[in-house]
């Protein structure tokens, strides 16, 4: 039978710390490079930039890169998405028109805004009840609609709609999911990857 403590050397199973990686790290077998690279396999895993996992994950790196925060490294399944200094946590959402796969059309933009029972990854503890638990919301819509020329890296073809969490939670209550056009009623007019710091400034600054 496993005995559990000595497995963990007989120490509290801490988080782990993560250090940033360079991509350069190698596959080693029987202590000797195996060939590959760290960044190998980010190539591998990593360059559909235009699907829906990939692509909101992106558009958090965009945003943390906006708040002068993309040296980091991002916690994953944390219960939001961007912890940033002075207790500035930011949930960030993505839509695109076009998608990687073929389409009939172009994609309807929605997002996610469910209250949600997350799970904070600096204590291992749920929330006791759903809520939205960042201070701001970010939705990043990749607005570009030409197939051929999408290019997730231009930070040209995105948009940004910012708003306090109170005021999303005042407009929409519970409600899971809302609609470009209803989102639009509650923001103000969307910024660009330069005015987005601001706007985000702003929007912590709003009484609440």
């Amino acid at each position: 039978m496993l005995d559990f403590e000595a497995a963990a050397g007989g120490v509290p199973l801490d988080a782990l710390a993560v250090s940033r990686r360079s991509g350069t790290e190698p596959f080693t077998l029987a202590g000797a490079a195996a060939g590959a690279v760290l960044a190998d396999f980010w190539a591998w895993a990593c360059s559909d930039l235009m699907s829906n996992r990939l692509r909101g994950v992106l558009a958090e790196y965009i945003v943390a890169l906006a708040m002068g925060a993309g040296d980091g490294v991002r916690t994953e399944w944390d219960a939001v998405d961007l912890r940033l200094p002075g207790a500035l946590d930011v949930e960030v959402k993505s839509a695109a028109y076009v998608q990687s796969w073929s389409q009939q059309r172009l994609s309807r933009i929605e997002f996610n805004v469910a209250p949600a029972k997350g799970w904070d990854a600096r204590t291992d503890t749920v929330a006791a009840v759903p809520l939205r638990p960042s201070r701001v919301y970010v939705f990043c819509l990749l607005h570009h609609t030409n197939k051929a020329t999408v290019d997730p890296l231009d930070l040209d073809q995105w948009e940004f709609y910012v708003t306090p969490t109170t005021v999303l939670d005042a407009a929409l209550g519970t409600q899971a999911r809302v609609s470009l056009a209803r989102l639009q009623t509650i923001t103000s007019t969307p910024v660009t990857f330069g005015e987005l710091a601001a706007r985000i400034t702003e929007c912590v600054a709003t009484p609440t």
